[in-house]
């Protein structure tokens, strides 16, 4: 059985992602077979394996920093939020039905038990124990990401993805902080504190994230951490600007002022091209347009008011898990209008997925808003109509004479009536619809994209004709596999993911309760 270590965080987006693909990246290049683990995930960016798996698209990062194919062993319990009280339920890479927060993480009723196939929350952990084993198998080591904080002690009787495998799988925690934010050495004390004595003795030690500054005036705090916790102190990471991985949780609710960060370089022509990206609720896989702010000059931005769509080249609708809700909320703020007359002027739109289904003339929708039948926005001549089986696929095609390889995940169905074919949707002038996620990582295509959009908006921009977006995404990587190997005591995280948690480790009270 191989190696294992658990990354723990104090908070939500306290890192965790980072470096667990840190530490991918830093061992596999020592020439260690090694994979990625989340047991469960809760994200709207999500990815299709070549097997016709959905995962999180962190954990699929995550693989290709360990330069392994991306499974749905590495990520079995993925939740896809519907609503503040509901999710989509996909196991094993499948969706199994809908199911409300209560009926998760509280006790099994029968609506949770139909939806997990007759099995609560509690019964899952069989499951993901059972992926972990037979990475564990295969792997020389299991990089395992935990989810939230490991002391929501609310949550601790059913937890599946923190200290419930910890300790289910002996495997050793290190807790990440974002000092950052301010009071991580609290955070770390807290963390551990608020843990029972069989989960602390599991926690091995931390690692401080975002550190800006002289590491000599922390040093201080992290010995005194030491003596008040009997624990080490893994690393201090350095505040990284622009690493631009997949990110797990959706953008927030408003998105004024959001900016992609994109490479430091100037157009290659005399203009820019600005990209306004429609922040419409539930939004999901808005990393798509990632491979746009890779781009030397394009500005991408987030928008939520019509205005802000006036001086933009292109606007992108990009996917939701709400189409019907996403529909009424351009409506609502008068974007549904500004798009509209966008498309009468020959201005360009791009939708995608959720995106492209709204611009269609018509949606029948009785399986995800349940909202029947409604009008879109007529952009595109297109009908929807939502099936009960969703669509998971890994598309190749070729589109503006060039070929490219994308992504689906959807329910809506399109049948397209007219416009010119566009890879599974199609064009009417300036506005463009497919279901293909990642469609724009495929340079040659979306530089031929970019070209006709400059054309289309009048701007005299050119695209760079030698931007990869596979290679700045390796570059990427190798600068997280950086960061470990630079900044994190490197031997003593090789002896916890081989030797397991160290003994002794004190118990620091009161516990959970």
């Amino acid at each position: 059985m191989g190696g294992g270590l658990l990354i723990a965080g104090t908070t939500s987006d306290a890192g965790k992602s980072v470096v667990t693909a840190g530490i991918c990246r830093w061992l596999v290049r020592r020439g260690v077979k090694v994979a990625p683990f989340k047991g469960q995930n809760m994200s709207l960016n999500s990815f299709v394996t070549r097997e016709g798996a959905e995962i999180g698209r962190a954990q699929a990062m995550q693989a290709q920093a360990a330069r392994v194919e991306p499974s749905a062993l590495m990520n079995p319990v993925l939740l896809k939020p519907g609503s503040d009280r509901s999710s989509q339920v996909v196991l094993m890479g499948k969706p199994v039905g809908e199911l409300s927060a209560r009926g998760f993480f509280g006790s099994a009723g029968p609506s949770s038990g139909e939806a997990l196939g007759g099995r609560g929350r509690e019964a899952l952990l069989g499951t993901v124990l059972e992926c972990l084993e037979e990475l564990r198998g295969t792997y020389d080591a299991v990089i395992c990401e935990g989810a939230g904080s490991p002391a929501e002690i609310n949550l601790r009787r059913t937890d599946i993805v923190n200290m419930g495998i910890a300790r289910a799988a002996r495997l050793p925690v290190v807790v990440v902080g974002d000092i950052d934010r301010g009071g991580v050495f609290a955070s770390f004390f807290g963390t551990t504190a608020l843990l029972s004595p069989e989960d602390q003795a599991l926690v091995a030690g931390y690692v401080v994230n975002k550190f800006r500054g002289d590491v000599s005036l922390l040093e201080p705090g992290i010995e005194m951490l030491r003596g008040l916790t009997g624990r080490h102190t893994y690393g201090i990471l350095p505040y990284a600007h622009g690493l631009g991985i997949d990110e797990e949780d959706g953008l927030r609710v408003s998105m004024r002022g959001a900016v992609r960060e994109s490479v430091v370089a100037p157009p290659v022509g005399e203009d820019v091209l600005r990209v306004a990206v429609c922040a419409v609720p539930l939004m999901s896989n808005f990393t798509d347009v990632d491979a746009l702010a890779a781009e030397p000059g394009v500005v991408v931005r987030f928008v939520d008011r019509p205005e802000e769509l006036a001086d933009a080249d292109l606007v992108v609708v990009p996917g939701t898990r709400g189409t019907v809700r996403a529909l009424a909320w351009l409506r609502e703020r008068g974007l549904a209008a500004a798009l509209a007359r966008r498309a009468a002027e020959g201005r360009p739109v791009l939708g995608i997925c959720g995106g492209f289904q709204l611009l269609g003339e018509h949606i029948e929708d009785d399986v995800e808003s349940k909202a029947g039948s409604v009008a879109g926005l007529g952009l595109l001549p297109v009908r929807v109509r939502f099936a009960a089986e969703k669509t998971l696929a890994r598309p190749v095609g070729t589109a503006l004479g060039e070929r490219v390889e994308g992504y689906e995940i959807h329910h809506g169905v399109a049948e397209v009536l007219g416009g010119e074919p566009f890879l599974d949707g199609c064009r009417v002038g300036p506005v463009w619809g497919t279901h293909w996620h990642g469609s724009l990582e495929s340079d040659a295509f979306r530089r031929r994209f970019l070209a006709q959009v400059a054309t289309d908006a009048g701007r005299r921009f050119v695209p760079a004709p030698d931007t990869s977006f596979g290679v700045l995404r390796e570059e990427q990587l190798d600068r997280l596999g950086d960061l470990i190997e630079e900044h994190a005591d490197t031997d003593a995280l090789l002896r916890l993911i081989e030797q397991g948690p160290p003994a002794g480790l004190p118990f620091i009270p009161p516990g959970a309760p």
